[in-house]
């Protein structure tokens, strides 16, 4: 786990590339990488590579960063890791290639040497990296299936920009970019930005599963190698090989234990909860001496919040060597301005995420693993339930759009004068339909409230460009079944954009990586016709991963009602939040007028 950072002035009309512009793109990604910093800039001036390194696999010199090929052609500098990277090494090495480190980075250089961009389709991993081909003078970039790992990159004047983060593309770029209103729209609307936009114009995300070619005098190519509405319209039509709860056990198994690749210890963040509970099972069965690490707060204790109890347990049916740490409200606000800072798009999430990153790198961990992933594949979350029930309940309401209409009209009225959920008004015209309906469960805003916190001239452009509505129809395309669909939908925007973008920064912003042993395509191509076959929504599947491990998850863990991951963050903010309103609709207002409070003053309206 890394960052990196890459210039390339492709056109002929641009000048050399300002290596002091690179460095400081670097200097902002310290915490990614403290191990260890390297540059490499090509004889001419007109591409330039940059790494930090965070060591988990060969940490000797010689797996430093940017890495050469042999014969000088090849340049990468790269983030994540290659799980699989021994096998397509042994495979190469029968074919006479010779390596000098036992690092997963040489693996992808003489891959790409041999394939090119065939070359993704047989990683299994989380990656994102830039690669200079001296052959064909182009810049190659590449980001992993589900999008673990982020890209970001710019054209401006003739020149590419690249780096993991937008705050480091923020820190190089001598042109400061202006606001990006469907970023700003997409925040507010979701929770998160969806990619392939940003807060900043001009500045994209490379989406999850697509790269992107640049030559030099030409222009950008960015095609997909992988799709997630693909890989489950493919299990729709293939037919379980066995029940779910046959097959579950030996392929969350065989994930775990590629998770634990690695040439230092790796940890587990553990909750109270059958995600992290079924990973804390498997660990004890193949890596007994894990350490397991769980947050607590005085303000959980006592309640069905407080998961420190029972991850204890977790962790002492499973002979793991569990920690807990204690968290107040006077710690909180003392950490909330490096919270802020640390943060690099708005985001209602994170907090979690990054308390509990902080306090497994004072403990001493590099790595880290999460049971992020389960609950999109498994049926975990609400609209699995609710979507299909509203649809069929509320389908009539589609033929009627007169009415739909008067009951927005009289819903508004009253809303002003009693407390009402402002979702409301949306519910007859979003409920009958899937993405509708998942917007309206999942989303903090809709639109037509967005004027009344931003600029109106905002909003209209911002939702031109974001086309929301749109973007959730694509990311269904070719999937037949509700349950497919939503989980499409949840994997997509909810887990991509928020919850794995969330868990990179926040781990990066303490020099940790994390890992997500159920967000791993191997893994979701072996389990999604089965999950299909179960017919997930009724939570059947939850009860076979928590009966997977040996012996399954204490009866305690198994009934207990689901909370997530959570912090008492919404008890802290209470006392400004209208009683009518969910916490996080103010949490997100408050995070959007101070995250880089320059580049948004005037978004908001007066």
């Amino acid at each position: 786990m890394c960052g990196l950072a890459a210039l390339f002035a492709y056109a002929d009309t641009a000048p050399p590339l300002d290596r002091d512009a690179l460095e400081r793109m670097g200097d902002q990604m310290q915490r990614r990488g403290p191990d260890g910093r390297g540059t490499w800039i090509s004889e001419d001036g007109r591409v330039g590579l940059t790494h930090r390194r965070l060591s988990i696999l060969d940490l000797s010199p010689r797996a430093a960063q940017p890495l050469k090929s042999a014969d000088g052609q090849l340049v990468i500098s790269y983030n994540g890791e290659i799980y699989n990277y021994r096998a397509l090494r042994a495979a190469l090495e029968r074919k006479g290639y010779v390596f000098h480190t036992d690092s997963d980075t040489e693996v992808l250089l003489h891959l790409y040497a041999v394939q090119g961009e065939a070359m993704l389709a047989q990683l299994r991993g989380m990656f994102a990296f830039a690669l200079w081909d001296g052959r064909s003078r182009s810049l190659f970039l590449a980001r992993d299936p589900f999008g673990i790992k982020p890209l970001y990159y710019a054209l401006q004047g003739g020149t590419l920009w690249v780096a993991s983060q937008v705050r480091a593309l923020l820190a190089g770029m001598a042109q400061r970019p202006t606001l990006e209103p469907a970023g700003l729209c997409g925040f507010f609307l979701l929770g998160s930005v969806p990619e392939p936009w940003t807060c900043c114009r001009g500045i994209q995300s490379l989406p999850a599963g697509h790269w992107l070619r640049l030559e030099s005098g030409g222009q950008p190519v960015r095609k997909p190698y992988a799709s997630l509405p693909q890989l489950w319209a493919s299990a729709e039509r293939s037919p379980p090989e066995a029940p779910l709860a046959e097959i579950l056990r030996p392929a969350v198994l065989d994930s775990v234990r590629h998770h634990l690749v690695a040439h230092v210890p790796v940890g587990l963040f553990l909750s109270a909860g059958i995600d992290s509970g079924a990973l804390a099972g498997f660990l004890g069965e193949i890596a007994p001496d894990t350490h397991t690490l769980t947050l607590a707060f005085s303000e959980f204790t006592g309640t069905t919040s407080d998961e420190s109890l029972l991850a204890a347990q977790i962790a002492q049916t499973y002979g793991l060597r569990h920690h807990s740490r204690q968290v107040s409200k006077e710690a909180f606000q003392d950490d909330l301005p490096d919270f802020l800072a640390d943060m690099d798009q708005p985001t209602v999430d994170g907090l979690n995420t990054w308390l509990v990153s902080k306090a497994a790198r004072e403990a001493g961990w590099k790595v880290a693993i999460s049971g992020l992933g389960s609950d999109e594949w498994f049926g975990g979350y609400p609209a699995f339930r609710d979507i299909p029930r509203w649809n069929r309940r509320w389908g009539w309401a589609a033929r009627w759009p007169k009415l739909v209409s008067a009951f927005q009209y009289l819903y508004r009225q009253a809303a002003r004068r009693y407390p009402l959920p402002p979702k409301g008004a949306a519910f007859l015209e979003y409920a009958p339909h899937l993405t509708g309906a998942w917007l309206l469960r999942r989303g903090l805003f809709l639109p037509w409230e967005l004027p009344q916190w931003l600029e109106p001239d905002l909003v209209a452009e911002g939702l031109e460009r974001l086309q929301l509505e749109e973007q959730l129809r694509e990311s269904v395309a070719g999937v037949q079944s509700t349950y497919a669909q939503i989980a499409c939908l949840e994997a997509g925007f909810y887990m991509r954009n928020q919850l794995l973008r969330d868990t990179d920064w926040a781990g990066m912003a303490h020099s940790l990586e994390i890992r997500v042993p159920f967000v791993d395509p191997v893994l979701l191509r072996r389990l999604a016709p089965g999950i299909l076959g179960a017919q997930g929504a009724d939570l059947r599947s939850k009860q076979c991963l928590a009966q997977a491990p040996s012996p399954p998850l204490p009866t305690s863990v198994q009934q207990r009602a689901k909370t997530g991951f959570s912090t008492p963050i919404a008890h802290w903010f209470s006392e400004r939040v209208p009683k009518h309103w969910h916490w996080s609709r103010h949490w997100a207002i408050w995070v959007a007028k101070h995250w880089e409070e320059g580049l948004l003053q005037a978004a908001f309206s007066t």
